[in-house]
């Protein structure tokens, strides 16, 4: 009894449960309908809420935790997407702002977490290249050096320190012993020996630069020379000398040079080496090995194919020429975007009209006394003499007394036939391949059919094998990117059907196949459409069934025939529009050109214009044989005084080049005039030079940024440095101006302002205030733009600049290329 008690209790409680159950599910319902509303009207937390809720009303039902769980992860992916478009543009604290709402949304979430991460990383990062600026304006370069050491050891890609740390090489090379030497051969010299001795050369030499000469044991310092310089540097004698007597340098300090014999093991003795390691981003280390034995002819080599490095061994000249060899050769693949349009058409026609009389009659005579079967019903007559009923054998007898009643005549039956089948048929496909330069890319929209094919060998084994047919939409396409944004492309196209299945003696299936192919080679612009069509398969089949004669009277034929008209017609259309995702970016004229000295005596010097004095350990100091009779200024008397060299290594200012005209004594020295780059776009006359060059990213997609520096470097102290540039205020928007390190050398003042008319022009007046000037490279200024709209190239340039020198002294200026900007799609 107790048992049965209990038993009703449960009962009665489950059944009292039941309403409070539905109106549970009742209550969750409507909160999902409401998170629902609330993230259609944009109120994503407040929706997300409501499913929480209701998720605890009905924690059964599966639909409230996804749709809780599908919108938080939308949240989160826009406000981490949002945060790092924030980071970008410098507003580090509304990123950081955003980054710890996305992990108040989801604590465990992994991209907010190192979206953080990286923008505390990045504040600090900027907090030391303050720091380092700072330093280096105070003139502590090799405290700013240590600072920014940090931050290239957590950033090694970061514009602005890769700019600094350019900034900060070129004051330590000015404080190195190479950097004095070079000050002292950049002196004016007049010499005029003949047939003296290598000694009484040296001494004069060495009393009118104050230089000090030291000789190897093996130099024969009684060899008697020849030498008549008018109007040159300390250098371009010293490397006369040392060239026409096979003699090579070293420099031990600022002040001392050792002159020993050129010859190999000499060479081994004194020239220092350097190991430089290139770690490659984009070629192969055997391409790059390949490259450096066959220009340099470095002395040792060594590739690493698994880390994708090459390690390398030389002289300080040829690594600064592998440096500019591998960032020629070591540049990103270009790679196009192929959009792709097959339209296959399809149309069929069958008509069947007329009327089918039956082809043929057969009569059956019977035996006499048979049953036949007429129009009316049937007739029974009898015969003592058979008893043969219809369907026995016919007699003679019987045979001759055929009559009406007893012959069978079996007629086929008449069809009227009156069908139209008419279909349209339209497939079309527009896939999307993105593939890189010189690659193959295949498309296959279809199907592949099994292909079993059977082997019987001697001893009565068969074995059988399966291989794959493809059926469908082939498309196989290989292009090739030339620099001036056209895309050459070699097509195959191939459209093939099922036509038949084919069974053979032994079971097994084939098919037959029929295909339409279609192979070219072309040449389009980035964004130009080709289309190619024709790809037809027409197919008209006719057949009839009709009276002889009466068929093939006109309009009436068709009461004594049918007739079938098929008609089938199929076309490929086909469209293709390649899109340049990247290029090949041209190099900068310093990379592309540079002279390297002479086959036993390499150098690195500067650009096409002229190479940089170069005072290194491993080799001669020669000065760049660039085009001083181009760049000659006129004395007074109608002589021409020789080019000084001053252009510090980096940009490829112009070097110097020995005068050969006379009007100086022997033993003198004259003060040399700075060459004038003649033709030089927007070039202002002065007696100093200043070349200015780009360093930016590119390309970039709508809605990104990216960071332009104008890179400086003069030949005198600059002291005042205004720009104006020029670009598309449709495709591009100025986002922040930050100033650079270049005319703060040595601890300089500078005032430093910006103006954005509107018209697409942004004027920079930097100038310093309280300080000598600045003359190594470093960075006038650094402009970040955000991309607005895609556009195959869009330009910045340089509009006008007037550089001015020491007491307002205006220098001739070397303007940079426009830099061209490649903005894609979103």
């Amino acid at each position: 009894m107790e048992k049965r008690a209990r038993g009703g209790l449960r009962t009665a409680a489950a059944w009292l449960m039941l309403p409070v159950m539905a109106l549970t599910g009742c209550a969750g319902q409507d909160a999902y309908k409401d998170g629902v509303a609330l993230v259609q009207e944009g109120k994503v937390e407040e929706g997300m809420a409501k499913f929480q809720e209701a998720a605890r009303q009905d924690p059964r039902d599966v639909l409230y935790r996804s749709a809780y769980l599908q919108t938080r992860e939308r949240a989160l992916t826009t406000t981490v997407e949002r945060a790092d478009r924030l980071v970008a543009q410098g507003s580090f604290d509304d990123a950081r702002a955003l980054y710890r709402h996305a992990l108040a949304l989801n604590p465990t979430s992994e991209r907010a977490q190192d979206g953080l991460s990286a923008l505390e990383a990045r504040v600090r990062q900027s907090t030391w290249l303050n720091e380092a600026e700072s330093l280096l304006a105070r003139g502590q370069v090799d405290a700013a050096n240590h600072t920014l050491a940090r931050v290239l050891t957590e950033a090694p890609a970061d514009p602005r320190a890769q700019a600094l740390k350019r900034t900060i090489d070129a004051k330590l090379s000015a404080s190195a012993p190479e950097a004095r030497l070079a000050q002292v051969y950049r002196k004016p010299i007049t010499i005029e020996f003949k047939d003296v001795t290598l000694k009484q050369v040296f001494e004069v030499i060495s009393h009118t630069s104050g230089l000090n000469f030291l000789f190897d044991k093996d130099v024969k310092v009684d060899q008697r020379t020849s030498i008549f310089l008018k109007n040159s540097t300390i250098e371009g004698a010293v490397r006369m000398v040392l060239m026409t007597n096979q003699l090579e340098q070293q420099v031990m300090d600022g002040n001392t040079v050792l002159i020993y014999p050129n010859t190999p093991a000499k060479q081994k003795d004194y020239q220092e080496l350097s190991v430089r390691t290139f770690y490659l981003a984009n070629a192969e280390a055997k391409t790059i090995a390949n490259t450096l034995k066959t220009i340099i002819k470095v002395r040792d080599i060594a590739v690493d194919e698994k880390l994708n490095l090459v390690i390398v061994r030389d002289t300080p000249d040829a690594i600064r020429m592998a440096e500019k060899l591998v960032a020629v050769e070591d540049v990103a693949d270009p790679e196009v975007m192929l959009d792709v349009e097959v339209l296959e058409i399809q149309r069929s026609k069958l008509q069947d009209l007329g009327i089918q009389w039956p082809a043929s009659a057969s009569f059956q005579p019977s035996p006499l006394g048979a049953t036949v079967a007429t129009g009316g019903g049937s007739t029974s007559t009898s015969s003592t003499s058979s008893t043969s009923t219809a369907g026995s054998a016919v007699s003679l007898y019987d045979l001759s007394h055929q009559t009406t009643r007893n012959i069978g005549v079996t007629v086929g039956s008449a069809t009227a036939n009156a069908n139209l089948q008419d279909s349209n048929t339209k497939l079309l496909t527009n896939p999307r391949i993105r593939v890189r330069n010189h690659e193959k890319a295949k498309i296959l929209i279809g199907q592949r059919l099994p292909n079993i094919t059977s082997t019987a060998t001697s001893t009565g084994f068969l074995s059988q094998s399966v291989n794959y047919i493809d059926v469908g939409l082939t498309l196989n396409v290989e292009p090739t990117i030339y620099l001036d944004d056209n895309v050459g492309i070699k097509l195959t196209l191939e459209v093939s059907s099922i036509i038949s299945q084919v069974t053979t003696q032994t079971g097994t299936s084939a098919y037959e196949i029929g295909t339409r192919t279609a192979s070219t080679s072309l040449r389009l612009k980035n964004g130009e459409t080709d289309v190619l069509a024709g790809l037809i398969d027409s197919q008209e089949r006719t057949s009839g069934n009709k009276v002889p004669g009466l068929g093939d009277m006109p309009v009436l034929g068709r009461l004594f025939g049918a007739t079938t008209d098929d008609d089938q017609k199929t076309e490929i259309v086909l469209s293709i529009t390649p899109h340049l995702v990247r290029n090949i970016q041209r190099p900068d004229a310093s990379e592309a050109l540079f002279n390297s000295g002479t086959e036993t005596s390499m150098h690195a010097g500067g650009g096409a214009s002229g190479g940089a004095v170069s005072a290194g350990t491993a080799s001669a100091v020669v000065p760049a044989p660039a085009a001083a009779s181009s760049a000659k200024a006129a004395t007074p008397q109608g002589t021409q005084s020789g080019a000084q060299s001053g252009a510090p290594a980096g940009l490829g200012l112009p070097g110097s080049m020995p005068s050969t005209d006379t009007g100086v004594s022997s033993g003198t020295s004259s003060a040399g005039a700075l060459p004038v780059e003649e033709g030089a776009v927007g070039a202002v006359s002065g007696s100093g030079t200043v070349q200015l060059q780009w360093q930016g990213n590119s390309p970039v997609a709508v809605g990104g940024t990216v960071t332009l520096s104008l890179l400086a470097q003069a030949t005198q102290p600059v002291t005042g440095l205004p720009v104006t540039l020029g670009y598309d205020a449709t495709k591009l928007q100025v986002t922040n101006i930050t100033e650079g390190a270049f005319l703060k050398q040595g601890g300089a003042t500078t005032s430093f302002s910006t103006r954005l008319p509107g018209n697409g022009q942004l004027t920079i007046a930097d100038s310093v205030t309280s300080g000598a000037g600045a003359t190594a490279q470093g960075v006038l200024a650094t402009v970040t733009f955000k991309a607005l709209a895609a556009t195959p190239s869009t330009a910045v340039e340089l509009v006008s600049s007037t550089p001015a020198g020491v007491d307002g002294v205006p220098l001739t200026l070397l303007p940079p290329n426009p830099f061209t900007l490649r903005i894609t799609g979103p």
